[in-house]
C-alpha cells in the first residue's frame, strides 16, 4: 500500500505528542557516552513544508504545532531541532522523526530508516544526505527483523505505520514480539492513532498482555476538522527509560488544556 504521504498530517497534534516524547528519549539516551542504534520502520520524507498545499488543505499543522509550539521551552530537545530545521530550510519547515533523530544522534551512533514509497524514500534520502543515515526502500518490518539485534545493541526503534493497511492492527503485536525476543535491551516504541472507531483497542490488549512492563501513554485532542476520525494519539514503549513517565505526565498536562469533546 503506497498511497500514504504524511505531508497531509505533518505537524498535527499526534506528531506533537510523538515527536515530543521521541526527542526526549533520544536526548536521554545520548546523555551517556555509549553509542546506540536508531531504527525507524516507516520513516516518511523527514522534512516537511507546512505551507505546502497538502498541509494547508487539511489544516492539521495549523491546529497542531502552529498552535502549541510554546508547550516546549527553548531547552527542550524538540524545540532545538525544530529551530535548527527552520534556520536551515526556512520558517515553515517541520522536522519529521528521522530528521529529529539525525539532529540528536552523534557520529558514533547508527541510523537505519525504512520507507517503501518511492517518492517519499527519495525525499528522505535527500533530506538526510548530510547525515550518516542508511535509508532503505524496503518494508520496515522486514528491515527491522533483518537488523536486530543491531550493533551497537543499545538503542531505540520507532514503529510508526500509517494504519491504512488494516492488517497492521493484527500483525504489529506479532512483529513486536519477535523484536522484543531478539533485542531484549532495545527500547521499542509503537505509535498508534486513537480513532473514533477505537480500532486500536484489541491491538493494545494483546500488547499489554505480552509486555506487562511496557509503558502506555495516550492523549486526547479535538478533531482537526469536522468529521475527522482521529481524536487522540498513543505511544506504547517497551523498556521505557527512567524519567519517561514524568515527561509524559508533563505532556499530558499540556494536552489537558485543549477542549476535548467527551
Amino acid at each position: 500500500m503506497l498511497s500514504y504521504q504524511h505531508i497531509y498530517h505533518a505537524g498535527n497534534l499526534a506528531d506533537v505528542h510523538k515527536h515530543g516524547l521521541l526527542a526526549w528519549i533520544l536526548n536521554y539516551l545520548t546523555a551517556k557516552a555509549k553509542p546506540l542504534t536508531y531504527i525507524e520502520t516507516h520513516a516518511g520524507r523527514a522534512l516537511y513544508d507546512l505551507q505546502d498545499a497538502a498541509a494547508i488543505k487539511t489544516g492539521e499543522a495549523a491546529a497542531g504545532i502552529g498552535k502549541v509550539a510554546s508547550w516546549f521551552d527553548d531547552t527542550h530537545p524538540l524545540t532545538e531541532v525544530l529551530t535548527a530545521a527552520r534556520a536551515t530550510h526556512g520558517p515553515h519547515s517541520y522536522a519529521g522523526s528521522p530528521l529529529i533523530a539525525a539532529h540528536l544522534l552523534r557520529p558514533d551512533d547508527r541510523m537505519h530508516l525504512a520507507e517503501l514509497h518511492p517518492g517519499e524514500h527519495a525525499a528522505l534520502d535527500f533530506a538526510l544526505s548530510s547525515f550518516p543515515a542508511k535509508c532503505y526502500q524496503q518494508d520496515g518490518f522486514e528491515l527491522a527483523h533483518s537488523l536486530i539485534p543491531p550493533t551497537p545493541r543499545r538503542g531505540f526503534m520507532l514503529i510508526d505505520p500509517s494504519y491504512e493497511i488494516k492488517r497492521d492492527y493484527e500483525d504489529i503485536p506479532r512483529h513486536i514480539a519477535g523484536f522484543a525476543r531478539a533485542w531484549n535491551v532495545g527500547i521499542i516504541c509503537l505509535w498508534y492513532p486513537i480513532l473514533t472507531a477505537q480500532s486500536h483497542l484489541p491491538m493494545l490488549t494483546t500488547l499489554e498482555k505480552a509486555h506487562p512492563g511496557a509503558f502506555r501513554h495516550e492523549v486526547r485532542f479535538p478533531p482537526a476538522r469536522k468529521g475527522h476520525g482521529m481524536i487522540g494519539s498513543g505511544m506504547f514503549v517497551i523498556n521505557p527509560p527512567y524519567g519517561l513517565e514524568t515527561e509524559a505526565a508533563r505532556v499530558s498536562d499540556r494536552f489537558a488544556t485543549l477542549t476535548v469533546d467527551r
